[in-house]
């Protein structure tokens, strides 16, 4: 079990990304929605980033389970635009930095978040 969330919000995860990777609550903003993909990346749960996916740009498969060697290290949020309780679509910043097989790496991307029927999902990433 994870005690603090990996998703660097330094809350326990059973309070934080726990509750949407669970299915207890869905994320109420796209940073939310955003922090809780990067967790699911981090614990691998194929299936939450799927269902997260918006259905006009979501892939069949992610095959994580073949991606054994890379490892998250860290997720920073860098810029948000809109994606609010009340907005309907919303752009996150961020870098998420990882390890394949022990060398650093980074992943910079400005994503693009919607929210249909009360639920947000990951659209694409931006430009």
């Amino acid at each position: 079990m994870v005690d603090r969330c990996p998703c660097g919000s330094k809350q326990i995860y059973h309070r934080c990304c726990g509750l949407f990777l669970d299915g207890t609550a869905f994320p109420e903003t796209a940073e939310q929605l955003m922090r809780s993909r990067y967790t699911a990346y981090v614990l691998r749960r194929e299936s939450y980033l799927l269902e997260t996916w918006h259905p006009s740009t979501r892939p069949t498969s992610l095959q994580l389970h073949e991606s054994t060697s890379v490892k998250w290290i860290e997720l920073e949020i860098k810029r948000k635009e809109r994606g609010g309780k009340h907005d309907t679509d919303g752009i996150v910043e961020f870098v998420a930095r990882y390890k394949v097989h022990g060398r650093a790496e980074r992943l910079h991307e400005t994503s693009r978040f919607v929210k249909e029927n009360g639920r947000w999902y990951y659209q694409n990433a931006a430009g």
